[in-house]
């Protein structure tokens, strides 16, 4: 678990200096400001588990940094550091909301008590925003402080969330968290892969259907907006439905009510839906595959995801996480990863995002030898490079073009697996299906050339 990090506001450097040194001892990150300013920008800019403030600021008072975080819903705790003697100031800012206080000279038993109370107050807030689990965004750049940030804000309201992003970049897990840190956190979350379900089932899968409506119906059944009434419905892949359980669909969320399949009468359903998908749905909606209205019924507020090519910065720490992970699911002591190897990692475009960043790993911890994993064993030699499309080694023609690759007719996944296949193919091909030849022509270790093989169906 990441530590928990403190907002320290107090425009004299000394006492600045007091609180981080004591807090830092305490494993807690902290965060300065010497103003109420410039402590409301880093509040809108990240999130924090703790707020301890001064009382007497150059531009105003840490009361109007308590009404403020009550203002936008903030759930961080706020202690006051008062001048001694203060008790008003004290009691007022209680009453206002603040956490508890303290007075100068700020005693540090003192201190580390209040801290340590406050961050157990908050321990449910802090354990699901920053636990290290597969439900939880990783990475501390700016890019994904941000999406935190929006995710805690967009939990508190009721309004359909459209979160668009790359494939693998983690939309299921924002979906999670929205739920999770809402109002309807205690009811179901319910999610959905809408391009997993056979069209001809889409309607009783989402509404329900009523006995003997249809062959095979031997039974009342509830659907998706049922199962998931009080809480959150998650639509993956929205843009793989077709026309005509849009146009069902945009009525459900607008009249809040669904009618099972052979049933005469509409059930009331209270749900907050979320959907997601890769797919440009503004582009769909242009090309009349997606229709507007549905579009601008899901789409009230839209949280785009990042890809992991774009936030470089927290792939030591993510790849740090998912190793940890997977070992500790082996069996087996988690290795090193060389610096070598993360350099590699961080070169790569990862198409596959976040969820191809695991794949990776998984295989190099099945395939390594010895204590460290080394860039030979990621098996990036026919994979792409930020920027670049794959540079391959075989002296096979192969050729690679980006002209070549047509999104409508193959994802990228598999355009960059054809490719790789070719370059097997062509390396065996060369060196007469002498394996441990084309693995050497290919600058790869020979049982990660097996497992290249048999995961492409070549062996």
């Amino acid at each position: 678990m990441n530590n928990p990090i403190t907002l320290v506001v107090d425009d004299e450097p000394d006492i600045r200096e007091l609180l981080e040194i004591t807090l830092n001892r305490m494993d807690i990150r902290t965060c300065c400001a010497d103003s109420v300013e410039s402590a409301r920008r880093l509040l809108a800019k990240q999130s924090f588990d703790l707020c301890l403030t001064d009382m007497r600021l150059p531009d105003g008072d840490g009361l109007e940094l308590v009404d403020y975080i009550q203002e936008k819903g903030l759930t961080l705790p706020v202690a006051v550091i008062t001048a001694h003697g203060s008790m008003d100031a004290a009691i007022k800012a209680m009453k206002k909301g603040a956490f508890d206080f303290l007075a100068k000279p700020v005693d540090l038993n003192a201190l580390r008590q209040l801290v340590g109370n406050a961050l157990h107050v908050s321990h449910q807030r802090v354990a699901l925003r920053e636990r290290r689990t597969r439900d939880t965004l990783l990475g501390d750049s700016d890019l994904m402080c941000g999406i935190r940030s929006k995710i805690e804000k967009v939990a508190r309201n009721q309004a359909p969330i459209y979160i668009s992003g790359e494939s693998g970049s983690g939309k299921e897990l924002v979906a999670k968290l929205i739920h999770q840190q809402s109002p309807r956190a205690d009811k179901p979350f319910v999610a959905i892969n809408c391009g997993a379900i056979p069209h001809e089932l889409m309607e009783s899968e989402f509404f329900g259907h009523k006995k003997g409506s249809f062959t095979g119906a031997i039974a009342d059944k509830q659907g998706f907006f049922q199962a998931a009434h009080g809480g959150t419905l998650f639509l993956d892949e929205v843009a793989d439905l077709p026309l005509a359980l849009q146009v069902k669909l945009l009525r459900a969320i607008q009249e809040k009510k669904v009618r099972p399949v052979g049933a005469y009468d509409e059930v009331a359903v209270d749900v907050r839906l979320l959907s997601a998908t890769h797919k440009d749905l503004a582009r769909m909606v242009q090309d009349g595959s997606f229709r507007q209205d549905l579009y601008y019924r899901i789409n009230v507020i839209e949280l785009n995801l990042p890809p992991l090519r774009k936030r470089v910065e927290d792939i030591a720490q993510i790849t740090h996480f998912l190793l940890q992970r997977l070992a500790k699911n082996n069996g087996i002591t988690p290795p090193d990863l060389s610096n070598s190897a993360l350099d590699a990692l961080k070169r790569y475009a990862f198409p596959g995002n976040v969820r191809e960043l695991e794949n990776i790993l998984e295989r190099a911890l099945a395939l390594h030898e010895g204590r460290m994993i080394d860039a030979g064993d990621l098996d990036l030699s026919v994979c792409p490079s930020a920027g670049d499309l794959p540079a391959l080694t075989a002296t096979a023609d192969v050729s690679v073009s980006v002209d070549d690759y047509d999104a409508d007719k193959m994802s990228l996944e598999s355009y960059l697996e054809d490719i790789e296949k070719k370059a097997l193919t062509a390396a065996l091909e060369e060196n007469r299906w002498n394996k441990t030849a084309a693995a050497k022509q290919l600058g790869m270790t020979f049982r990660s050339f097996r497992y290249r093989l048999k995961k492409l169906g070549l062996e």
